[in-house]
């Protein structure tokens, strides 16, 4: 059948009705919504003559044969955040879904072609972002740390994957699915203003940025609020207020995207009669340049030592996470570049701040890129996230016209 890019737009309604609700999307991996999203897909699909398959990491994958057994990758994820956006993750599948329908209707194409949703990007339940993409990947390190997460009701991770039948232990086998991969393309929302500030619906993405996570703690003594002069206080949380505005002079001054971000403080005893005594903070670190991310992180370090001598407390610093900055394959960004310009005229190239599952395959060795499509007002992880339904047309369509490159390409190099 023929590319109806309209299609994809009223798909993507039908499932945000299915899965929503006034506060917005609702399909947090692991939960009985996200089951019924990854169902209504499988329907979605059941007509073509694919090959359909679940891996040990609950990635869903749908393939198109080719005369050869390498293959092209199209990816996205169909969970969300609570309260999500309609487009977060479900474009880039259902996008997919367009795709493939148009290949499939060809016959069999040069190379496999693959559509994968990979489970849990968000990590909206347990905090661990890509989770699927990083088991096949294999840079799921961190397994042991896996089985000490928690949800809010308490509930591990171990047990809530299990209902799945996954097992954590062997959730890292799905790195058998990338073994063929030749390219991997992915359609994402941008998640931010550039594009709509420049009046442009899509762009290339040239990499994603590298993230330095931390919990930081500040470490004073409480006392009596009324008693206390304020020159003998020791107060932990003027040292991460402190720290919260010189971070973002930090990002000023390191420029070309860099963001930091406090982005939670708990106070300990937390009551208004107190001075604090602790404050737990958790900042977030963001640069597509790993040199410059590595110097923002020592800035920072620093400079918490500064203001907690100045305070008279201590401070002590975490690992939460980290992931070095990723760039995307050259020769894709070129067709990306020309797919975009062919469907809508005119390309721009930027960084995206946001993780993403094509880092995590990038990190694999498979050569990656990723379209971004406009974002209204910059929004995302909201139930006011929005595109124009004509650039999400012209976003189903680039990325058409980039699949058709890329097997040309992975076709002319076999």
């Amino acid at each position: 059948m023929p590319l109806s890019p309209s299609r994809t737009v009223a798909e993507l309604r039908e499932l945000q009705e299915l899965t929503g609700d006034e506060h917005g999307a609702q399909r947090v991996a692991w939960t009985d919504t996200w089951a019924t999203a990854r169902r209504w897909l499988e329907e979605k699909l059941v007509d073509l003559p694919l090959e359909r398959a679940e891996d040990a990491a609950a990635n869903q994958w749908f393939t198109l044969p080719g005369r050869s057994e390498r293959a092209v990758l199209i990816g996205g994820h169909i969970d969300s955040v609570p309260n999500g956006g309609w487009l977060d993750g479900a474009l880039n599948v259902m996008a997919g879904v367009e795709v493939m329908r148009r290949l499939a209707d060809e016959g069999e194409p040069a190379v496999t072609v693959r559509l994968a949703n990979w489970a849990d990007e968000e990590g909206a339940r347990f905090g661990r972002s890509l989770f699927g993409s990083s088991a096949a990947a294999g840079s799921m390190t961190d397994q042991a740390e896996l089985r000490e997460r928690h949800d809010a009701d308490g509930t591990s991770l171990p047990d809530a994957i299990s209902r799945f039948d996954i097992d954590l232990a062997k959730a890292i086998d799905a790195h058998r699915e990338l073994e063929s991969a030749a390219a991997y393309l992915e359609l994402h929302i941008e998640q931010g203003p550039v594009l709509e500030s420049m009046n442009l619906p899509l762009g290339v993405v040239l990499g994603t940025f590298g993230v330095e996570r931390h919990q930081v703690t500040f470490r004073g003594q409480a006392a009596h609020a009324g008693s206390t002069p304020m020159d003998k206080r020791r107060d932990a949380l003027a040292g991460a207020a402190k720290l919260e505005l010189e971070v973002r002079e930090i990002a000023k001054r390191t420029g070309e995207g860099a963001v930091c971000t406090m982005g939670g403080v708990v106070t300990r005893p937390g009551i208004v009669t107190s001075v604090v005594e602790t404050a737990e903070c958790l900042l977030d670190q963001r640069h597509l340049d790993a040199a410059k991310l590595a110097a923002m992180l020592d800035e920072a370090k620093k400079a918490s030592e500064r203001i907690a001598k100045d305070e008279h407390v201590e401070v002590e610093w975490d690992r939460i996470w980290n992931i070095e900055p990723i760039l995307f394959d050259e020769g894709l960004i070129e067709l990306a570049d020309e797919s975009i310009r062919e469907v809508a005229g005119q390309s721009h190239r930027l960084p995206s701040g946001p993780l993403h599952d094509a880092a995590e395959v990038s990190r694999a060795g498979v050569p990656t890129v990723m379209l971004f499509v406009q974002s209204l007002r910059g929004l995302s992880h909201t139930k006011l996230e929005d595109t124009k339904e004509e650039h999400l047309e012209l976003a189903v369509q680039a990325l058409d016209r980039l699949t058709t490159k890329t097997i040309e390409r992975v076709t002319a190099s076999a």
